[in-house]
């Protein structure tokens, strides 16, 4: 998907999400990127926000969140309180029967199927990792600050860990998210290591997308198993939310799910 024409639109149940396509060969994986049309949410969070944190209302947003999980028949959908950090929480089956209330965290592992995982996005990067022979998930919140954190290399070291995953078998997606074009940090010099700096692309402005792929390179991951949306959501606020470029908005749901392979999704 590095070049948006060959992203996968897909509607379902009157919602749009994007795919990437190397990651929708299989069968035991749900995962899509929904845009910010096809919900209940008024101006200005129009109209599927899911983000209760934004100032909407809570029933519309309830409504929404209710209206992804039900058409993807996803049993339970999880997500974080984002707080921009490195936390990692791993959900087994008997950690997923105990969760309660919205866990603080910046990644979700888990192996078990028919839990959505879902990040919330107005600019920052919704990474999945999937390991396609131990059936493992990983759906990673990663903005600058991530980057920064590489969250990327600590979700790959966490699945190496804790589930047996090699590296080499892992599959990423890269969301749409604030692309070259947009991405400027007039502080950069204060914010980013001397590393970024080969991926500015011109005074100030920074490929985000780039420094993740090369992250997750360096954990381990083939080049080819990296997919990049390639879509800038300040450019494209009319699918997305866009925190730069309107301020006062709501949140897009990046989400991803095992399912039982005889499950058709």
């Amino acid at each position: 998907m590095d070049d948006p024409s060959s992203a996968l639109l897909w509607v379902r149940e009157k919602l749009e999400y994007f795919r990437y396509p190397n990651l929708s060969v299989y069968p035991h994986l749900f995962h899509g990127v929904f845009t910010r049309n096809g919900g209940y949410s008024e101006v200005p969070y129009h109209s599927l926000n899911i983000s209760y944190a934004v100032g909407d209302a809570p029933d519309y947003v309830t409504a929404n969140l209710n209206r992804i999980r039900a058409s993807i028949g996803a049993n339970r959908l999880v997500f974080m309180n984002q707080s921009h950090g490195a936390d990692i929480l791993v959900l087994r089956k008997d950690q997923t029967e105990r969760l309660d209330g919205i866990p603080s965290a910046d990644a979700i592992i888990t192996d078990v199927p028919l839990i959505a995982l879902m990040v919330q996005l107005a600019e920052c990067q919704g990474v999945i990792l999937f390991d396609p022979k131990k059936n493992v998930l990983a759906k990673v919140h990663c903005g600058w600050r991530g980057n920064v954190q590489n969250i990327l290399e600590r979700v790959v070291i966490r699945m190496k860990k804790d589930f047996g995953c090699v590296e080499s078998n892992l599959l990423a997606g890269i969301s749409p998210s604030l692309g070259p074009c947009c991405g400027e940090f007039v502080s950069h010099r204060d914010i980013f290591p001397d590393g970024f700096s080969r991926f500015r692309v011109r005074e100030n402005y920074f490929d985000l997308w780039a420094i993740s792929r090369w992250q997750l390179e360096n954990a381990g991951l083939r080049r080819g198993h990296i997919e990049v949306a390639g879509i800038c959501t300040r450019c494209r606020s009319d699918l997305f939310y866009s925190y730069r470029g309107e301020g006062k908005t709501g949140r897009f749901g990046a989400v991803a799910m095992l399912t039982p392979t005889l499950q058709k999704i």
